[in-house]
């Protein structure tokens, strides 16, 4: 591990198109970088019990989600040769339509990032401890499984 500090990763309510948008023009200027992989999680509005689900409410013990996400990104950062790599995760109600995680990894070379990428969003699901209810019209709610 690094001496790298956690990040906070949380943002509260949906990921804006227009933010996501700025984080990819940021990178303009890093010539080194010859690719990235972004992986962008939306809200479904899955059918329950004949029921839609209108949004997912996130919650988590953040202390403890950045210290598990700082340990998935320094293992994500020996395992492959990035140059950056950007998480955000949505606390609080995300309707559906919009987005909920947004995972941006850079390296010199494609694959880097996107296999990065990749098992960085698969850990995040399994490993991090955020939750989310799925919300819907009758005001009723079920607690969302990672899948």
């Amino acid at each position: 591990m690094t001496d790298r500090k956690p990040k906070n990763i949380f943002v509260a309510g949906p990921i804006a198109p227009a933010f996501i948008g700025e984080s990819i023009g940021h990178h303009a200027s890093k010539t080194n970088i010859g690719g990235h992989s972004i992986f962008l999680g939306q809200v479904r509005a899955d059918m329950i019990n004949d029921q839609p689900v209108k949004a997912i409410e996130y919650s988590t013990y953040e202390a403890m989600a950045l210290e598990k996400m700082h340990e998935i990104r320094e293992a994500i950062f020996s395992k492959y040769a990035l140059t950056c790599m950007h998480v955000y995760h949505s606390l609080g109600r995300v309707g559906a339509g919009e987005i909920s995680l947004f995972v941006f990894t850079s390296s010199a070379h494609r694959k880097a990032a996107m296999d990065a990428c990749a098992e960085t969003v698969e850990r995040i699901k399994s490993e991090l401890p955020v939750w989310g209810k799925e919300l819907f019209d009758n005001e009723s709610y079920q607690w969302k499984e990672n899948k």
